[in-house]
This record gives structure tokens, C-alpha cells and sequence, in this order.
């Protein structure tokens, strides 16, 4: 099975990378001035702005 590319608060980074915030309709809804971070291996994904968004890594 495929590694998830979206991620929810809480969850742990599965490679080290810097993610961006997205909404939770990715494709048609961009997000003005996203939050980005810089996360290691194993470390959880902080809070989004608001609880319909996620994670996404950068690439």
C-alpha cells in the first residue's frame, strides 16, 4: 500500500521534510498564506489554522 500524502494535527511526519497547510478540498481551495513547518521523522504535525485543514508534504 502507498505512503498518505495528506496528514491530520497530531499525526507523526513519516520522513523528514517541510509540510504546507491545505484545505480540505485541496484541488479547488488554495489557502491564502498557508502555514508551512519543517518537520523531522517521527515528530507530530502542530495545529492548522482551522479544523478542516491538513498537512501536505512539499516537494
Amino acid at each position: 500500500m502507498g505512503e498518505w500524502t495528506e496528514f491530520r494535527p497530531g499525526d507523526h511526519a513519516p520522513n523528514d521534510g517541510t509540510y504546507i497547510e491545505i484545505g480540505e478540498a485541496s484541488f479547488h481551495m488554495g489557502v491564502n498564506d498557508p502555514k508551512k513547518v519543517h518537520l523531522k521523522k517521527g515528530e507530530q504535525f502542530p495545529s492548522t489554522s482551522n479544523k478542516d485543514r491538513k498537512w501536505k508534504r512539499m516537494h
